[in-house]
C-alpha cells in the first residue's frame, strides 16, 4: 500500500525505514533509529566504546579512524606504529559513511594518500586497517553475507540465519601493492562491483560461481580437517557482540519514537552481517546492513542494452527461508495459539516414540529443574507420537504423570493440524538469550544508556539537557568537595560541545549518549583510580543503580503516605 492504509494491519512490512509509514500498532519490519546505529562511523563509535572496555573480546573488529576529525590522530599513531616496528608494512581501506554497495572505497598504503578533497568534509568517512592475508577459496578472496534477526530489543532476543551467502571477488588475490591497490575486483568483495566484471559467474549450482551458499563454504572446509563447529560458535558469538554493542543506541531512538506507556508498534528487523574470514578462520567484522538485499533473481544481458531478470537459485535458496521464518516467528497468532500449548519435561519428552520427527518444534522454556528442561510443544501436535513406551514403567514420578496427562492414541487423521505442520523446520535459531549468561556482563553501556533515558525528561527526545544531567548527578550523588556543581557545568559544556562539533545530529541541541558514555567514563575513572576501565564503569553503574532504588523506595513511600 504506497499510499498508506486506514485499516491496522498486524505486521507493517517497510521498504527502507522505520519511517516509511505512520503506525500506531501491530508490528513493523524496522526499528527507529537502525539506519543512522549501523552507519559506519556510529558503528566504529560504539566497537570503540566496548574494545575500551573489553578489548579481547572485541578483537574481531578492525582498528578504525573517524575522518576528518581524527586525521591528526590517524597521521600520528601510524607513525608511531611504524616507528616501533619499521618491517610494519600496513594497508588500509577508507570507507565513506554514507556509502554502500562499494560506492567510494579506496585503498592506501600511506596516510598522506587520502584524498583530501572538499567532500571529506562534507561525506565523513572511516579508515581502517586493511585484513591482508583472508582465507582464500579457488584464489578468490570473498566475504559472508549472514542473516540476522532481532526480533526484540527489551528484551534482546537474537536469531541467526543458518546458512548465509558467499560473495567472491573475481579476479585471483594478491596481497596490496602500490601497483594493484587500485584492482577492486581483486580486493572489493561487494556483489554490486564484481557483477560488473567479465569474470562474474552466475551458476544454478550452491556450489560454484561468484556467489555460493555459506553452508558449500562450510562442506568445503570441514573437508580440509577445519574445525567448522569452533568457526560457527566464534561467528555467534561476534554477532551477539555486536548486537550487545549497538543496543544502547536503538533503545534512545526506540523510546523517543515509542515511548513507554503509550499504545504503538512493536519492532523487528532483519539485519545483513558483512563478515571476512582471515586465513586462520578468524571471522572478522566488516559492517552492518540494516537494509540488505531480498532480491532472489539478477539481471543478465541478453543482446548489447537488453537485459532479463534470471532467478538465482542461491539467493533463492537462503533468502526466502529467512523471509519465511521471520514472519513464523513474529506471526501474531502464535500468541493465540501459545494458551493451547503442552508442556513437558525434556527427559519425558525424549522417551517417546518419534522424538526425532518433531523435536525441532520443541523449544525450551522457563520452570524446568536442574537438568531436565522443561520444553513447550505447538498444539494441537501435527507429528507427535504420543502412545506410551514399555521402557517407560520405571520412570520418574514427574515424568509418569506428565506422560499421563497426554492423549494416548494418535491424533485422528482428521484432527486440526498445525499451520506450520507442512513447512521446513526454522532455519532461523535462537542465539539470545539461549546464551545470555556468558555474554550478560558485556551490557554495561546498556545499562549507562538506561539512566541516560532516565534522566532526558521530554518523552521524544534523544539528547539530554544541562538540568537533566545536573539532576542525574545530584539524585546519584556524585558531586562532592572534589567535584562541584560548577565542575559538573563544565564538564557538560566541553564534552557537549565537542560532540556536537563532530557533526553529530543539529536537529536538537543537548548531550547525545555517545557523550553521555564518555562523560560517564570520565566520572568513573575519578571514583575509582585503582581499578581497570571496565571494573571503574560497573562500579560506577552499581553506585548509581543503588542510589536510585533508594530514591525510588522513598518516593514509593511518600505517595503511600
Amino acid at each position: 500500500f504506497p499510499f498508506g492504509r486506514r485499516l491496522p494491519c498486524d505486521i507493517y512490512w517497510h521498504g527502507v525505514s522505520f519511517h516509511d509509514n505512520n503506525i500506531f500498532s501491530g508490528q513493523v519490519n524496522k526499528f527507529p533509529g537502525m539506519m543512522e546505529t549501523v552507519r559506519k562511523i556510529t558503528l566504529s563509535r560504539a566497537m570503540r566504546t566496548m574494545q575500551d572496555l573489553f578489548p579481547l573480546e572485541y578483537n574481531f573488529y578492525p582498528r578504525s579512524w573517524i575522518l576528518p576529525e581524527e586525521l591528526p590522530l590517524f597521521v600520528a599513531e601510524v607513525r608511531v606504529m611504524k616507528d616501533s616496528d619499521p618491517s610494519w608494512k600496513p594497508t588500509f581501506i577508507v570507507k565513506p559513511d554514507g556509502g554502500c554497495q562499494g560506492d567510494g572505497i579506496y585503498l592506501i598504503k600511506d596516510p598522506s594518500d587520502i584524498r583530501l578533497t572538499g567532500s571529506i568534509q562534507s561525506r565523513p568517512a572511516v579508515v581502517q586497517e586493511y585484513i591482508c592475508k583472508p582465507l582464500l577459496v579457488d584464489k578468490l578472496k570473498f566475504d559472508i553475507r549472514l542473516y540476522v534477526l532481532l526480533k526484540s530489543l527489551e528484551p534482546l532476543e537474537i536469531y541467526i540465519a543458518k546458512d548465509g551467502l558467499s560473495r567472491f571477488c573475481t579476479e585471483p588475490y594478491q596481497e596490496p601493492t602500490l601497483k594493484n591497490l587500485h584492482q577492486v575486483f581483486m580486493h572489493l568483495t561487494n556483489y554490486s562491483l564484481n557483477i560488473h566484471s567479465e569474470n562474474f559467474i552466475h551458476s544454478d549450482s550452491v556450489n560454484t560461481g561468484s556467489k555460493r551458499t555459506f553452508s558449500s563454504i562450510l562442506c568445503r572446509l570441514s573437508s580440509r580437517g577445519a574445525d567448522v563447529k569452533k568457526l560457527w560458535s566464534d561467528i555467534i558469538s561476534l554477532v551477539i557482540k555486536t548486537i550487545i554493542a549497538l543496543t544502547p543506541e536503538l533503545k534512545v531512538y526506540y523510546q523517543s519514537d515509542i515511548p513507554s506507556g503509550k499504545p504503538g508498534p512493536t519492532c523487528f528487523q532483519i539485519l545483513g552481517f558483512d563478515i571476512l574470514l582471515m586465513k586462520n578462520l578468524k571471522p572478522m567484522l566488516l559492517e552492518v546492513n540494516a537494509n540488505p538485499s531480498m532480491r532472489i533473481e539478477h539481471e543478465q544481458e541478453l543482446s548489447p542494452g537488453v537485459f532479463e531478470n534470471v532467478p538465482s537459485p542461491v539467493d533463492e535458496e537462503v533468502k526466502v527461508a529467512v523471509i519465511r521464518d521471520t514472519l513464523r516467528l513474529v506471526d501474531p497468532q502464535k500468541k493465540k495459539r501459545k494458551d493451547a500449548q503442552c508442556f513437558v519435561t525434556r527427559t519425558a519428552v525424549t522417551r517417546w516414540h518419534g522424538w526425532h520427527e518433531y523435536h525441532e518444534q520443541a523449544a525450551p522454556v522457563e520452570g524446568g529443574v536442574e537438568g531436565d528442561e522443561l520444553w513447550s510443544l505447538p498444539s494441537p501436535p501435527s507429528v507427535i507420537l504420543c502412545r506410551r513406551c514399555p521402557r517407560l514403567e520405571h520412570t520418574a514420578e514427574s515424568s509418569e504423570s506428565l506422560l499421563d496427562a497426554l492423549p494416548a492414541e494418535r491424533p485422528e487423521p482428521d484432527a486440526p493440524r498445525s499451520p506450520e505442520a507442512g513447512l521446513p523446520s526454522l532455519c532461523l535459531k535462537q542465539v539470545f538469550p539461549k546464551y545470555a549468561k556468558q555474554f550478560s556482563y558485556l551490557r554495561l553501556v546498556d545499562r549507562v544508556a538506561a539512566l541516560f533515558i532516565r534522566f532526558l525528561g521530554v518523552k521524544g527526545t534523544t539528547k539530554l539537557g544541562p538540568t537533566g544531567f545536573r539532576t542525574f548527578i545530584r539524585n546519584c550523588k556524585l558531586s562532592n568537595s572534589n567535584f562541584s556543581m560548577a565542575a559538573v557545568d563544565i564538564l557538560y559544556i566541553d564534552i557537549t560541545r565537542r560532540w556536537n562539533s563532530m557533526g553529530i545530529d543539529h536537529k536538537e541541541s543537548g548531550m547525545c549518549l555517545q557523550a553521555f558514555v564518555e562523560a560517564f567514563f570520565c566520572l568513573a575513572q575519578k571514583k575509582y583510580k585503582s581499578l581497570p576501565l571496565h571494573e571503574q564503569v560497573l562500579s560506577l553503574i552499581e553506585f548509581c543503580e543503588c542510589h536510585l532504588a533508594a530514591l525510588d523506595e522513598k518516593r514509593l513511600l511518600w505517595g503511600w503516605g
